[in-house]
Parts: structure tokens; C-alpha cells; sequence
């Protein structure tokens, strides 16, 4: 894809406050989140840039963006400016007046001056936040060959996800006739009743366009949002075209997740877990990069802590670099790095982020762990719906999320009445599993 490529200028919007993922982005921006094991959510999209031959990226970024900065710079800097490749974070800078960014088409209108700069014929718009293999180049040659002035990637879903997604309608050669954000009624596919024609918040434009459209809008009361103003406008006054996802591995079921709620963050994380899981990781030919630290190897042996020996134990889990399970047992589980579970202690289907520590004889059950929590000896999380809702955040489909370094209670203080989350200490790390930096300890979100 050398020719096209260096006509296209990518920008990534990784701008979010991720409301409805919180409390895993009370500390970080939402394509910071970690997610299966060792990587951020931003990892899939950067990963199919490179995969897909683009070396031109522009990450514009709002809310706690210093942990994303920090991931990129140490995780990415694989690009040689000499030959025009990087990737470029571009905070927030009310560059064109005193508000910062009003949405992500405000986003693009506030950085037009780089794109200006580059002089692309086309530009690729992408989301931070989605878990998926995409070649984009395919996209872009579809664009090209269709004439379009806009062409919005889409797969097909459950007609129940509208609520959260932008809708399409299209007619003959995918040329979109309607588009509805966040319809609770939604326009289904003709032959499909239970099925809809989903936006998954990638486009590619023409930059003329583009920047005709940009400019109309920002003058105009809107929300300056692509799917809410931008692209329902457009439809029948400009050529819009459909371009369906399919994987980058022919025969492979299509796959992707916009993980923007804590539920769905978790079941993204579950599917990883199937034997021959539709998202692969494993997959040679398309890999994700990351960050890692130099972690030691993950770990299982025996222990003995009081509790009687028992052996450690995996199944059916991703267990990261630096994990430890002395003891305990694991089961349909993922664990980032650095976890530690202790003798007798039992995590089930449970998503654990760096540095947790399950006690000794402690039971956790579909939870949700955020970074450095320590869970005492004996503690149950997962078990007693009640306790779990008084204590911690409980999902809509009740999967419990524990806050980053949250002090937890022990269920010997719960029975004699004696705890209380806000006069206890925030949890330490046992002194074999501490950071090797202790800065990134403390400021890593």
C-alpha cells in the first residue's frame, strides 16, 4: 500500500472520558485501560496501523492522558522520523477558541492545521477504544475505487447493541441511504429482523470534504459529533459508502467489540479465554505489539502459608509475566502481570490487573480487579451480592469491580463489625512483588 499510504493522514481519537468504564478510568484515559494481560485497549489499533502499512499517526488526546503518553512512548517508538513515520500525541490546546474539545469532530477541526500541514488526499478516522484486526488499507482502496467522499466501515450486530452504536441503512453497491446514532428503535437489515448494520466508528475522507463539512458544523449548535451531526447530515447530499469488516484471516468469524462499558470489557476479556477463541492473540500473521517490562516468567509451585500445602494451579487462563500462584488455583481467569495468589486461594473467572495479591485462602468469582489491590486471607469477593454492592461497584450483569490500591476489609472484620474502608491503609505490595521503579508504582495508571 506504499502509493496510497502516503496520501493518507491517520488520526486516532483517544480523547475520552470513558464514563461508563469507571472505575478503570478514574486514573487513566479509556485507550489506556489495560486489557488481556499484557496490553491497553490502544494496542489493537495501533497494531493494525502497522500491520496495514501505516506509519503516519496522530493521537489526540483529552482526559488523563498521562499514562497513554507514557505507554506509547516507551511501547511504540518503532517508527524513523527520517523516513516521515511517527506517532504524534497531540493534547488538547483550544487551538481555535477558549473551549476545549466539544466532540470528536471538534477533535479533527482543532487539529485541521496538521492535516494542513501534511496535504493528504485522504484522511482515516479511528476510535481508541475498540478491540479488533482490521487491514485498513483494504478500506482505503475500497474508498477509492467507490469515489466516495466518505466511506464508514460496518458490521453487522445484534439489533439489542443499537443503543450504543451508530445504526446504518444502505442500498444497492453499500451506498448508505440513512444513518442513526444510538437508535433505540433501530432500522434493521431488510433480510436480517434481529440483526443491524453497525457503525464501528472508522471512516476514511476526502480531505476536501472533510474539511467542508468541519467548517459547516462548527459554525452550527450541534454536539460536534461525527456520528450524532456530521455523518446524518451528509447522507443524501454527499457519496457515502459502506465498506463491510471482515477479519484480516480469510474464514475467520468477524470480530469486534467496542469494550466502552465494564460489562463489555469483560466479556472482551472472557472470549480470550475459549480454546479457539475468535479474537486470537496468538495469531503469527497479525500481531499486537506493546509494552512489556522486563518481568521474570510466571510461576506455579507449591505453598504452604498456614493454610496446608497445596499446588499451584492454572486452566484455562492467560497468566502474564511475573505472576506467581503459590498454592492457589486459577480457573478461566486473566491475570495481568505481577499478580500473586497465594496458598489455597481460588480466582474464577476474574480479570486481575498488575500487582494484585489474592491472600491465602481468599475465593474471588467474576471480579474485576484494578491495579495493586491486596486481598486479605480469607476475604470472599464475588460471592454475597449484598456485601458485594455495599463494598465495591457491581455491573448490570453483576460482575464486581474493585478500585485501584482500594484498602479491602476482611471478612474476619466484616463478622466482628470492625470495618471500615475509609480508616484503613492503603494495601502494600509484598516486598518480592514491588515494582522495579517505584515512580511507576506510583504515577502508572
Amino acid at each position: 500500500m506504499a502509493g496510497p499510504a502516503n496520501r493518507l493522514s491517520t488520526l486516532i481519537m483517544a480523547g475520552g472520558n470513558g464514563d461508563r468504564l469507571y472505575p478503570l478510568t478514574k486514573y487513566r484515559a479509556k485507550p489506556a485501560v489495560p486489557f488481556g494481560g499484557i496490553y491497553r485497549i490502544i494496542d489493537f489499533t495501533l497494531s493494525n496501523c502497522i500491520n496495514s502499512g501505516i506509519r503516519r499517526i496522530h493521537v489526540l488526546t483529552q482526559y488523563k492522558s498521562n499514562s497513554l503518553a507514557r505507554h506509547i512512548k516507551m511501547g511504540w517508538n518503532v517508527f524513523h522520523p527520517e523516513l516521515q513515520e511517527y506517532i504524534d500525541l497531540i493534547p488538547a490546546q483550544k487551538r481555535v477558541g477558549d473551549y476545549w474539545y466539544r466532540g470528536t469532530a471538534d477533535a479533527v477541526f482543532q487539529n485541521f492545521y496538521t492535516l494542513e500541514q501534511e496535504n493528504p488526499d485522504f484522511v482515516l478516522l479511528l476510535a481508541g477504544d475498540h478491540v479488533y484486526k482490521m487491514d485498513y488499507a483494504g478500506m482505503l482502496a475500497y474508498h477509492i475505487e467507490k469515489r466516495a467522499d466518505v466511506t464508514i466501515g460496518v458490521v453487522e450486530m445484534q439489533k439489542e447493541e443499537s443503543v450504543h452504536l451508530g445504526v446504518v441503512q444502505v442500498a444497492d453497491q453499500d451506498s448508505i441511504t440513512g444513518f442513526e446514532e444510538k437508535p433505540r428503535r433501530p432500522t434493521t437489515i431488510p433480510e436480517k429482523p434481529d440483526r443491524i448494520l453497525a457503525s464501528m466508528g472508522i471512516y476514511v475522507f476526502s480531505t476536501p470534504v472533510l474539511f467542508e463539512e468541519l467548517l459547516k458544523n462548527t459554525r452550527q449548535k450541534s454536539e460536534h459529533d461525527f456520528g450524532k451531526d456530521i455523518l446524518p447530515r451528509m447522507v443524501g447530499r454527499r457519496r457515502l459508502c459502506a465498506y463491510r469488516f471482515t477479519n484480516p484471516n480469510p474464514g475467520d468469524e468477524p470480530y469486534w467489540r467496542d469494550i466502552g462499558t465494564l460489562d463489555a470489557y469483560y466479556q472482551a476479556n472472557m472470549d480470550l479465554l475459549s480454546v479457539h477463541p475468535l479474537f486470537d492473540l496468538y495469531d503469527a500473521d497479525w500481531p499486537i505489539r506493546t509494552y512489556q517490562p522486563q518481568y521474570p516468567p510466571a510461576k506455579l509451585a507449591f505453598g504452604d502459608e498456614g493454610y496446608g500445602a497445596t499446588r499451584g494451579e492454572a486452566l484455562d487462563s492467560i497468566v502474564s509475566g511475573g505472576c506467581f500462584i503459590g498454592g492457589g488455583c486459577v480457573i478461566r481467569s486473566v491475570l495481568s502481570p505481577q499478580v500473586r495468589i497465594k496458598s489455597q486461594a481460588r480466582v474464577e473467572n476474574s480479570v486481575l490487573l498488575e500487582g494484585v495479591v489474592v491472600g491465602s485462602g481468599a475465593r474471588i468469582r467474576n471480579t474485576i480487579i484494578d491495579k495493586f489491590v491486596t486481598i486479605p486471607d480469607g476475604t470472599t469477593v464475588g460471592y454475597d451480592r449484598k456485601e458485594d454492592e455495599r463494598r465495591f461497584t457491581l455491573t448490570p450483569l453483576g460482575i464486581v469491580v474493585v478500585e485501584r490500591r482500594m484498602a479491602i476489609e476482611s471478612d474476619s472484620d466484616l463478622a466482628r463489625g470492625e470495618g471500615d474502608l475509609e480508616h484503613l491503609s492503603p494495601p502494600t505490595l509484598q516486598p518480592a512483588f514491588a515494582p522495579s521503579c517505584p515512580s511507576r508504582a506510583l504515577l502508572g495508571a
